[in-house]
């Protein structure tokens, strides 16, 4: 098992990541988390992992995707953050990540740094004009039961939100409540568009879609298409003029 899975695509335009898209656990860590637990949000952006890879397939563009859990090493945030190891998520404590200070090291050079290589490397070689960034959100958390999340779909951003402003607005257009930097702001959670965008100057896309809306084919089918348009639109009305 990789810490990194690699689908081809073709090179220039785009390349599309998914941090958080397996809830997977290699077989040498336990995490000391229940079966049902790990079916969780707290476990994985759930959704993430199909529409990435039908969003690869209908604009034959490459793809990198995390495969292991975000419990095991959540490749969004900064190694030193205590959050790339969670000590628990979402209220559920996950007792196997109470590790020494060497053990974590080990698990982040195993899990964290490979996937960031392999975005790195994918850059390196492909060149494209626009990151993809997908991730979910889960309508409601069980720690914080009073919050209202409200938005069907959102985009983040840090310093550079030249794509997401074109992005929110085309999906406003087509009738959706569309979340500025919520219900996660990119400048707090953006480790990896940080690193591997804005870093380089390259324009991105990270989209938060609420999970309950991913939940079958048809979901994904129709997210597929409507994230393709978006994208084309970005395309069109900012990479053209930034080429």
């Amino acid at each position: 098992m990789k810490a990194a899975e690699y689908l081809p695509g073709r090179p220039g335009r785009f390349l599309i990541i998914a941090d958080h898209a397996s809830n997977a656990v290699p077989a040498d860590i336990a995490l000391g988390v229940s079966a049902a637990d790990l079916q969780k949000h707290i476990a994985w952006d759930i959704g993430t992992a199909a529409l990435a890879r039908s969003l690869s397939a209908a604009l034959a563009a490459p793809a990198v995707l995390a495969t292991a859990s975000r419990l095991v090493a959540d490749c969004n945030r900064a190694p030193e953050d205590d959050g790339a190891i969670p000590p628990a998520s979402d209220g559920i404590p996950v007792p196997g990540n109470a590790l020494s200070a060497d053990a974590q090291q080990v698990r982040l050079a195993t899990w964290h740094e490979p996937y960031h290589a392999a975005i790195a490397d994918a850059l390196d070689l492909l060149n494209p004009r626009l990151l993809v960034s997908i991730h979910s959100f889960t309508p409601s958390l069980a720690s914080r039961p009073q919050e209202t999340r409200p938005w069907q779909v959102a985009l983040l951003y840090n310093r550079d939100d030249r794509a997401a402003r074109i992005a929110m607005r085309a999906l406003a257009a087509e009738g959706f409540t569309v979340g500025d930097n919520q219900p996660y702001s990119g400048a707090v959670y953006g480790y990896t568009t940080d690193r591997h965008a804005e870093a380089r100057g390259l324009c991105y896309l990270t989209f938060e879609i609420r999970q309950d809306l991913l939940a079958d084919e048809g979901a994904i089918a129709a997210w597929t298409q409507r994230l393709g348009r978006v994208i084309g639109i970005v395309e069109s009305e900012l990479l053209e003029v930034i080429a």
